[in-house]
């Protein structure tokens, strides 16, 4: 798959930050009875925390000053610095606080700060926050921002109540992305694009304030409500709704492109959600395809012992997703042959050919991240990039598939382009550099983390980098600062 590449946008440069402070999914296990077997094949290996000094600001300030050196990018030609998150701990300003930080940063290193005519927008929209601002990224560079670059970053915190299903598929981490006209990396035409949303209810939310049992309002929690298998229907029928637009816009034939796809990268909250929502997309492709994808299909429900013709109904209809929630059946399949389809298809070597394979490139690296919400997605893309450097990989030329979700839910499917040259760009991404300061922590230090403590057993010296001082909690007539973060550089 080629097209000219001439006056495109796209990505020119990745760039990750995570905190040091890391827990092995293997020691969660036995403070917690665990299955490791289980946990190793479904979620991944580790996930980090965020520590006593660290925020999702610093996260996103100090990815960006990696971007920036790494990249040699000039700090006065960046137009537009977007903020992707839902783990805002400011409901007034967010991008520019990020801004902030990395102007001082700059300063301190003796550099020109960023342009003072650079849009500051935040995006939120759950893990999709990060990809909304990538697409007004590259808007942005298409009309008015033409001959200046834009940097998106996303920065998330994903943590979840003790003893529950989301525990292990916590995480903590930022990722910046270079945007700009020709870009180094890949080039995305969002003309080519598919997008659907639809409003899920209980699917995932994030209540700023709620009342407990006295009536009382609770302060926020950045925990989030969440509806397992019903979050699992949301996810799939969101990303099929955004491929079938993908689809009628390009005027191309599901099967047929799915085949030809060497690589794609999805939303990846743990590492068997996007091998459902893929493998489910294929089923999809093949029931709305040709005779001989519908008899491919066949084969695949036969194993299953369902019936073809009530599978290729279930999974290209609409279901009424929504309703499972306002009707009492939250924990019903939305599909329930195409995923009896789907398991009997993970047990087929076609499974390995058309689903695995495809989503193989940077996904061993991604098994240490953790789910880092709007970050998942841009980090796996970073990680594949800096894999194919590592393993001499040719992939210059190739179209590459982006598949964005957002629990609420709304999902984007964008196609890049690799551009060639992409090697060098590539070359100076380090994901598995990023990943190698770690403290691995004890249960005691991990229960401590997630009450926000400090304490000098958690002590790691930064360097290069910026960190929250202190918290604000003046209230007087004549100044107020409560909950205010400051921040200081590191050198």
């Amino acid at each position: 798959m080629t097209k000219n590449l001439q006056s495109s946008v796209g990505i020119s440069g990745l760039a990750l930050h995570v905190p040091p402070y890391r827990v092995r999914l293997k020691d969660w296990c036995e403070w917690n009875n665990g299955d490791w077997s289980k946990i190793k094949n479904v979620i991944g290996h580790s996930f980090r925390m965020l520590g006593p000094q660290q925020s999702v600001y610093t996260m996103a300030a100090n990815s960006v000053l990696r971007l920036i050196e790494r990249y040699e990018i000039d700090p006065q030609n960046i137009g537009f610095l977007a903020l992707g998150t839902e783990s805002s701990t400011d409901n007034s300003a967010g991008a520019i606080i990020v801004k902030g930080i990395v102007d001082e940063a700059l300063i301190a290193q003796g550099k020109q700060p960023l342009s003072r005519h650079c849009e500051v927008p935040e995006f939120k929209h759950a893990c999709l926050g990060g990809v909304y601002a990538l697409k007004n990224g590259l808007r942005y560079l298409s009309s008015d921002g033409k001959n200046r670059q834009a940097i998106v970053v996303c920065s998330d915190i994903a943590l979840y109540e003790l003893n529950s299903s989301g525990e292990p598929t916590q995480g903590a981490g930022a990722v910046a992305m270079l945007l700009e006209a020709n870009p180094a990396l890949a080039s995305i035409d969002l003309n080519e694009s598919g997008s659907a949303s639809s409003y899920r209810a209980v699917d995932f939310r994030k209540p700023i304030a709620y009342k407990n049992g006295t009536g009382q309002i609770e302060a926020c929690r950045d925990i989030p409500v969440f509806n397992g298998k019903y979050s699992t229907s949301c996810y799939v029928d969101e990303v099929l709704r955004a491929l079938e637009e993908m689809y009628e816009r390009r005027d191309i034939k599901p099967a047929e492109y799915l085949r030809s796809l060497p690589n794609l990268f999805m939303h990846r909250p743990f590492r068997r959600m996007p091998e459902t929502g893929y493998g489910m997309a294929w089923l999809h492709a093949l029931a709305s395809g040709s005779a001989a994808d519908q008899t491919v299909l066949t084969d695949y429900c036969d194993a299953a012992g369902v019936s073809a013709t009530d599978t290729i109904a279930e999974i290209t209809g609409l279901p009424d997703v929504a309703s499972l929630a306002t009707n009492g059946c939250i924990d019903d399949e939305v599909f329930p042959l195409s995923t009896k389809v789907l398991r009997a298809l993970r047990k087929m070597a076609d499974f390995k050919d058309v689903v695995s394979d495809k989503m193989s490139l940077g996904a061993d690296p991604m098994m240490d991240l953790g789910n880092i919400y709007s970050g998942a997605l841009p980090a796996w893309l970073a990680a594949g990039f800096d894999q194919a450097v590592e393993r001499g990989e040719d992939l210059g030329g190739e179209e590459i598939l982006l598949l964005a979700y957002g629990s609420g839910d709304a999902a984007e499917a964008i196609p890049a382009r690799v551009v060639p040259g992409w090697e060098n760009a590539a070359s100076k991404i380090h994901f598995a550099q990023a990943l190698e300061n770690t403290i691995d922590l004890t249960h005691e230090q991990y229960l401590a983390l997630r009450d926000r403590a400090d304490s000098d057993v958690l002590g790691f010296p930064a360097t290069n980098e910026s960190i929250v001082t202190h918290v604000g909690h003046d209230k007087g007539a004549g100044f107020q600062d409560v909950g205010i973060e400051y921040y200081r550089y590191i050198r």
